[in-house]
């Protein structure tokens, strides 16, 4: 009999050995259950001809071929990563919708021995959860707001608040991406339904008693959205924002973003760009300390002339209300584990 999901909680919380994604490798990296692992019963080259099959000639030849191919690559799995497995493995298997993919393996792993399950509705079940958790149910958690200039190493310090402890919601690791016009990260951001995968994850593990530390951000996070009612809970959200000196933001940049000031043709497409918000003269000094290689002038250039401004007009639209504000000196280490400590006890006190 195939299993029932009703909640996130429950998948999230579900005790088997293993979760198999059997889909296609497309089909898995543009999202999958929280751990699953992907053994697919058709490549995505296999998929294709398969459902070309199905439409352009019958449904019965397509299954017959489908059937040949699902076997072969099953009992393929089974010879190279599977058989180390004992008689009490217990593994979940799922497809696109819990139909002849999924069927068909969990069958074969039954006629061996071991005790797989097969999940009711397969991705598109897991799927309808996450969305409703996320679009259409009210969400339950205390956000408060990490706020401050570009350059105040926001992400920085709430990832050394959350080694403390404390509940913390990192956006920008989710989406990876430094969520700016230069956050471009080194790995690629994940599609939209795997962010609200981990999103819909972290979230619905959190105790709702206990505040939940997010960095203030725009509705975007480089291409990725987030989902409306998050964003508006954090827009409602108290703030508490760090104050640095510009030298210091600077300073931090210059090691944080070296990448991207590094990738000059990059950055003058980007900032050229611009041209719709900051002035010609604006945007060809800054092109002009491109060309002279003046990463610091730049960078400095970047927080007053741009940054800063974008920043203040966001604050003005939201009306955040700052319940806390938290000076710091330098944005070096120990700076930063002090900001976490004070910031940790900050969040005990709500």
């Amino acid at each position: 009999m195939a299993l029932r999901f009703t909640s996130l909680s429950e998948i999230l919380d579900q005790d088997y050995d293993c979760v198999i994604d059997v889909r296609s490798p497309a089909e898995f990296a543009e999202d999958h259950w929280p751990g699953a692992i992907n053994l697919p019963v058709l490549d995505n080259e296999e998929r294709a001809e398969v459902g070309t099959i199905y439409v352009q000639q019958s449904p019965f030849l397509a299954r017959k071929v489908g059937a040949a191919k699902v076997f072969r690559n099953a009992a393929d799995h089974i010879e190279q990563r599977l058989s180390h497995h004992p008689g009490s493995w217990r593994p979940l298997v799922y497809c696109w919708r819990g139909g002849q993919r999924s069927g068909s393996f969990t069958w074969l792993l039954q006629q061996i021995g071991w005790r797989a399950d097969v999940v009711e509705g397969g991705y598109q079940s897991y799927r309808r959860l996450v969305h409703n958790y996320l679009y259409k149910a009210a969400l339950p958690h205390r956000f408060v707001a990490l706020d401050g200039y570009t350059g105040t190493a926001k992400t920085d310090i709430l990832q050394r608040v959350g080694l403390l402890g404390a509940q913390v919601l990192d956006l920008e690791g989710l989406a990876h991406h430094r969520g700016s016009l230069l956050g471009d990260h080194p790995t690629p951001q994940p599609s939209q339904k795997a962010f609200e995968s981990a999103l819909a994850g972290q979230l619905a593990r959190m105790n709702p008693k206990r505040p939940v530390l997010v960095e203030a951000k725009s509705s975007k996070i480089g291409a990725r959205i987030i989902p409306p009612q998050l964003w508006a809970a954090m827009k409602q959200a108290p703030r508490i924002e760090i104050h640095a000196p510009v030298a210091a933001r600077c300073r931090y940049l210059l090691a944080g973003y070296d990448d991207i000031l590094s990738n000059t043709e990059m950055l003058r497409v980007r900032l050229d760009g611009l041209r719709a918000h900051r002035s010609n003269a604006v945007v060809d000094g800054w092109l002009q300390r491109i060309a002279e290689g003046d990463k610091p002038a730049l960078t400095e250039a970047l927080i007053t002339q741009h940054y800063d401004p974008a920043y203040e007009t966001a604050r003005r639209a939201i009306g955040a209300d700052v319940i806390t504000t938290l000076g710091a000196t330098d944005l070096r280490g120990p700076d930063l584990d002090r900001l976490a400590a004070d910031l940790r006890l900050e969040l005990d006190r709500l």
